[in-house]
């Protein structure tokens, strides 16, 4: 079927956010979940360009990578605790790391995963959170709060460098890794699921390059 010249196909919005399953691993909380700000609703009846759309997909393409890395970040903390040493049945799933991991080698992929998580979360700050405040005042509130919990996820990934010198050097150091890698799992879903449910549909409204 042919397309008249200057017309651009437009859809319902189709990218779906990722949802938050509720499920809590840590008994501490950082921040209170009910007292997140929510953005305006989308039009009713808005249609979107598949242009429109990537961004909103691009974000949940980063944070579905920021996902499986904590994964792995989880599998290499059991691991440890376990003083795991068959390095090759974990091969194929962890790419090139292996099961034959001790805590320093551990501490340098953390290091290099909370530098990935840091560097996400910092071209937000300076960048895109900025814009969406400039293009729709009305998400201002909800920027400032994402704003505040990429601090408090920096804290908690300092909190997981000093478990791992502390697994290192104490008896029981173990269980503060694993509470701080717990915390960690909890803020960040909780935090990514949160951001998307807020600016996946803006994103294509308001378009970010």
């Amino acid at each position: 079927m042919l397309r008249m010249p200057g017309k651009v196909a437009r859809t319902p919005f189709a990218v779906s956010p990722t949802p938050d399953d509720g499920v809590r691993l840590s008994d501490r909380r950082i921040w209170d979940e009910a007292a997140r700000p929510t953005g305006p609703a989308p039009e009713p009846g808005r249609r979107y360009t598949r242009h429109e759309q990537a961004s909103g997909r691009h974000l949940i393409d980063v944070h579905d990578h920021l996902r499986h890395e904590l994964a792995q970040v989880r599998a290499l903390m059991e691991q440890v605790i376990a003083g795991a040493t068959d390095p090759a049945t974990a091969r194929s799933e962890i790419n090139a790391m292996t099961m034959r991991q001790d805590a320093w080698r551990l501490s340098a992929y953390c290091a290099s995963y909370c530098r990935v998580v840091a560097a996400h979360h910092t071209l937000e700050d300076q960048a895109l959170f900025p814009y969406l405040r400039r293009a729709d005042p009305r998400l201002a509130p909800v920027v400032d709060r994402l704003e505040q919990e990429h601090q408090a996820i920096h804290g908690v990934l300092e909190e997981i460098d000093r478990a791992l010198v502390a697994h290192m050097t104490a008896t029981d150091g173990q269980d503060h890794l694993r509470s701080a890698v717990d915390l960690l799992t909890d803020t960040l879903l909780s935090h990514l699921s949160y951001e998307e449910r807020e600016l996946v549909e803006p994103l294509a409204r308001l378009g970010f390059i």
